[in-house]
């Protein structure tokens, strides 16, 4: 933990010096307790944004392929995302994210905090996607309250075809947290999706952008 906040706090400062963010809705983040965090997603660096920025840890999943760089890079990379509680998961493979859910569960069940991104990937176009419903299966799972987080600006930090960071204002606001009640895992598929949709319009009274009835695919499917 003391790696953690060691991190968060180099990188809140960081983030504060270069892009003077605007943070609202603080107060709506419970202050003990588990909860999720359900943010939409504009670019790479969103998750490293809400776990420096949200008042309590929160632990986001994080590609696998993060983990196991080579070289002096990778071994930086790996120690960055274990220091901030990142949890690698194997993309598109469904037995992974299986178990990555189960992962989630059992760090609400320590009253953590855990982070998911509704759409799944993060949208190039800066429309608002369709939300997958692991969101709202884990909400009825657990009975944690989510707070709907809303991302303004992003991507801008790094623009479409770049693999640098552009430092650039952005918009973090923290929505009031939805409480569901607590089924456990036995739930009917209607009942995920429809706590999943009131997630979605959360997140689009958050940001007011644009939505889509579809679901965003990762570039490697489109």
């Amino acid at each position: 933990m003391a790696l953690y906040d060691a991190t968060r706090l180099l990188t809140r400062g960081t983030i504060a010096t270069l892009c003077r963010p605007t943070v609202e809705g603080l107060d709506n983040v419970p202050k003990d307790g588990p909860f999720i965090v359900a943010p939409n997603h504009l670019s790479f660096f969103d998750s490293v944004i809400v776990q420096a920025l949200t008042p309590r840890p929160v632990s986001f999943f994080a590609k696998a392929e993060y983990f196991t760089g080579k070289g002096v890079k990778g071994k930086l990379m790996k120690s960055f995302f274990e220091s901030v509680n990142s949890i690698p998961v194997e993309r598109g493979e469904q037995a992974a994210s299986v178990q990555a859910l189960k992962t989630l569960l059992e760090i609400l069940g320590r009253n953590e905090g855990v982070g998911i991104y509704p759409e799944g990937t993060r949208s190039r176009d800066g429309i608002l996607y369709r939300g997958r419903t692991g969101v709202g299966w884990l909400a009825l799972t657990t009975g944690a309250p989510v707070v709907p987080v809303g991302i303004i600006g992003t991507e801008k930090l790094q623009p479409a075809g770049s693999k640098g960071f552009r430092p650039a204002r952005f918009t973090l606001r923290f929505g009031k947290p939805l409480y569901f009640e607590k089924t456990g895992p036995d739930h009917s598929l209607p009942a995920r999706r429809l706590v999943t949709d009131t997630i979605m319009d959360a997140i689009a009274e958050l940001t007011s952008q644009e939505r889509s009835p579809k679901y965003n695919q990762s570039p490697s499917i489109e």
